[in-house]
């Protein structure tokens, strides 16, 4: 067994979880990770060990999410006002289509915040790390990671209900 093969049993659920919990859809998650495998293939010998590589491969899953969501935001929004214009016959269907529009708001003002916030946001709620380990990644303490989360969540809530206005 190759190192590559070593690195993608250890860290392939990591990096497909992350993306699911970002991307909310299995689908794509799987497409993200399986790209972002074959992007740290091809670029594994740039890897200069300055973090951890389950952070790198979640760095180059999240910029493979992000230039998807790109390329697909016509679409995406196509299919948002398709489901939005759907009859209202079951609540639960009501209530997924709600659920998915707010987290497509929540991923827009995301966008919008700040580092350090939008990334321990991230690692917190997408990657679900401790804030001993969202420490470990920007070398502070636990302290300044869960500080640093709640200012976040304040930020995106604050945001969330200036568009509401």
């Amino acid at each position: 067994m190759t190192d590559f093969e070593k690195v993608y049993k250890e860290y392939f659920n990591d990096v497909y979880l992350y993306i699911k919990r970002l991307s909310g859809d299995e689908h794509i998650a799987e497409e993200i990770t399986s790209e972002t495998f074959f992007k740290a293939l091809k670029s594994i010998d740039n890897f200069r060990g300055e973090c951890e590589i389950r952070v790198w491969l979640c760095q180059i899953a999240k910029n493979s999410y992000y230039t998807y969501i790109k390329k697909n935001s016509k679409i995406q929004n196509a299919k948002e006002t398709e489901l939005i214009n759907l009859p209202d016959s079951k609540s639960n269907v009501a209530d997924e289509v709600t659920s998915k529009l707010q987290a497509f708001e929540i991923q827009k003002v995301l966008h919008e915040i700040d580092e350090p916030y939008r990334e321990v946001f991230m690692w917190r709620v997408y990657a679900d790390l401790s804030f001993k380990k969202i420490a470990g990644i920007f070398n502070k303490n636990e302290n300044w990671a869960c500080v640093t989360y709640h200012r976040a969540r304040k930020l995106i809530k604050e945001r969330l209900e200036e568009k509401e206005r």
